[in-house]
């Protein structure tokens, strides 16, 4: 689960956080367009208070999707963590996962489609209404979800230390269900000028947001084990997150 943690220290780093120790869920293996994805499905224990697609960072779907996906079902929801790279593609390397990125960067279609997907598979699965979510290249992925308007029963999108930029030629609809974005102050990747350059342009489409900006923390701010983690930052979202879910689900 945390392979940069000695075996003496994980179950007290899970206890810690909060992190069921053994894994809640199963993998999924689906196909779109004849092309094999891996998920991870971590449904409720009891009645589901509701469903939480998840998207990932740019290293693809790793243990710390599974962790988030594990956390939201002991909180009460079905989560989802889909697959936008393929089966057995997790590129461990700078330049491999921005070779990924870009591939889907440049085609924003098969971004849409590979999403779409994940998210007809996660309702195969069971779930029903549904906040979508998504760290750093994930958090792209779920705005580029909110501006298609192609998804319906979403009722939400969140994101964390997420690329805000919107592309040429795309804008936010006004019936565009309520967004939360969590953000770094000392993010370097992702500017306060993109902040608030996304903030005039959901004030002037009409669309139902909140920007939380924690004080000090910088890109990858949530990622747990990592260098650039911060625990104030990591458990503010959360909560900020669990809010927004109790209020849209």
């Amino acid at each position: 689960m945390f392979p940069w943690l000695p075996h003496s220290l994980l179950g007290a780093a899970c206890l810690a956080l909060g992190i069921p120790s053994a894994l809640a869920g199963d993998t999924v293996t689906y196909q779109v367009d004849g092309e094999s994805f891996e998920g991870y499905h971590a449904p409720a224990a009891d009645d589901a208070r509701g469903a939480v697609l998840i998207i990932h960072d740019w290293d693809g779907l790793t243990d710390y999707e599974v962790q988030r996906a594990d956390m939201l079902a002991e909180m009460g929801y079905d989560a989802f963590a889909v697959d936008l790279y393929g089966q057995g593609n997790r590129p461990v390397d700078t330049e491999a996962r921005k070779a990924e990125t870009a591939k889907l960067y440049q085609d924003r279609e098969r971004m849409r489609t590979l999403t779409l997907a994940g998210l007809e598979q996660a309702r195969e699965l069971g779930a029903q209404d549904t906040v979508v979510m998504g760290y750093c290249f994930g958090g792209a992925v779920v705005l580029e979800l909110a501006r298609s308007g192609a998804a319906d029963g979403i009722q939400g999108y969140a994101t964390f230390h997420g690329g805000l930029d919107t592309p040429q030629g795309q804008s936010y609809a006004s019936d565009t269900s309520p967004l939360l974005i969590a953000h770094g102050g000392a993010d370097s990747s992702v500017t306060m000028s993109d902040v608030a350059a996304l903030s005039e342009e959901l004030e002037a489409a009409g669309v139902t947001y909140e920007i939380q900006v924690y004080s000090g923390a910088p890109h990858a701010f949530t990622v747990f084990g990592g260098d650039r983690y911060q625990k104030r930052a990591d458990e503010k979202s959360w909560a900020a997150f669990r809010d927004f879910l109790d209020e849209v689900l």
